[in-house]
């Protein structure tokens, strides 16, 4: 197996080439989607005018860099964040079913934003703390009922959905208490939209995101011996226990960005992991294929959700429920063909 070391000054990481080199063609397919998400607005505009438009350039200036870039940045961003959570619990588990949208971490999330809502108004830092709250809560849920098998086994997938299940009638509960306009809004978002995101509400998710992926990448040596089993990563050194908690903290984190900002967006960190997998041909579920799949699935699913009913733009979320649950569907049949 070839493996490339990219080195830092002190740290350095290893990454197999066939992964390195897919993640290259992966980002790249996601920087051309870009400029064609850029180019759509009420209708499409001319590749050149909008790439000058970006440069700061022309009559196209203002709507391309000031509407356009931050919705198709978050949808880059975002679907990232989605890809390596996703990567996160799936190596845990060690199970494709084992992501946040599955076992109940975005239902949590969404639980924790509806409290903020309704309690205390809904300002960004207390949907953002009440996103983070209910993740860990519904985290802490899922784990605490699956002591017997620990963090892999389907007995987890199991609970989790049944978690998912039960925070889904709470958070409709809420819903149907709220006011009026408040349920109104909150049914509406909880489809999860890009929908008039602009920079003021995507710098801090992103600052935020970025911090986490960084102490993800510090953990990926681990994660990849993790993966391998808890037999096989403890004969090699790595102390479980300690890995675990800031491994889980930062897939919540993750999700519960994600969450406050643009509501529950399903389906992605369950199949960008699978997928990125497949393509790169590795063992486990590694995060960085898994990133650049999730990005290349959300950026596609918005840009679709512009298209299909224009001039009507759909929610991302129902173009990604749409693809994920026939992903759903195909999936759970090949776990029962499992032996």
């Amino acid at each position: 197996m070839s493996v490339l070391v990219v080195r830092a000054g002190r740290v350095s990481a290893q990454i197999e080439r066939r992964t390195a080199v897919t993640s290259l063609v992966l980002a790249g397919a996601a920087l051309a989607l870009a400029v064609v998400a850029l180019c759509r607005g009420d209708a499409w505009d001319p590749p050149g005018e909008v790439l000058a438009g970006l440069a700061g350039h022309g009559d196209a200036a203002l709507v391309v860099r000031e509407w356009r870039l931050p919705r198709v940045a978050a949808a880059l961003v975002f679907g990232a964040a989605l890809g390596c959570a996703g990567s996160v619990f799936q190596n845990l588990t060690r199970n494709p079913l084992g992501s946040p949208d599955v076992i109940g971490l975005d239902a949590g999330a969404y639980t924790g934003v509806l409290i903020a809502i309704t309690v205390f108004g809904g300002t960004a830092g207390g949907l953002a703390a009440g996103s983070l709250a209910g993740g860990l809560a519904a985290a802490a849920a899922v784990y605490a009922l699956s002591l017997r098998s620990g963090l892999s086994g389907l007995r987890l997938i199991v609970i989790g959905i049944a978690v998912n299940a039960m925070l889904t009638a709470v958070n409709q509960w809420i819903v149907l208490r709220a006011e009026l306009d408040v349920a109104i809004s909150a049914t509406g978002w909880s489809a999860g939209s890009l929908n008039g995101l602009d920079w003021s509400e995507v710098r801090v998710p992103f600052l935020v995101i970025g911090a986490l992926a960084l102490l993800l990448a510090a953990l990926s040596r681990t994660m990849g011996q993790a993966a391998l089993g808890d037999e096989v990563a403890a004969a090699s050194g790595v102390a479980l226990n300690r890995y675990r908690l800031p491994v889980i903290l930062a897939g919540v984190g993750l999700t519960a960005t994600v969450t406050s900002a643009s509501g529950p967006i399903v389906f992605v960190a369950l199949a960008a992991p699978q997928i990125g997998r497949r393509i790169a041909g590795a063992a486990g579920t590694p995060a960085l294929p898994a990133a650049l799949t999730g990005a290349l699935l959300l950026l596609a699913a918005d840009l679709a959700a512009q298209t299909v009913l224009a001039p009507v733009q759909l929610p991302v979320g129902v173009v990604t429920t749409a693809i994920g649950g026939t992903y759903l569907i195909w999936l759970l049949i090949m776990e029962m063909r499992r032996p």
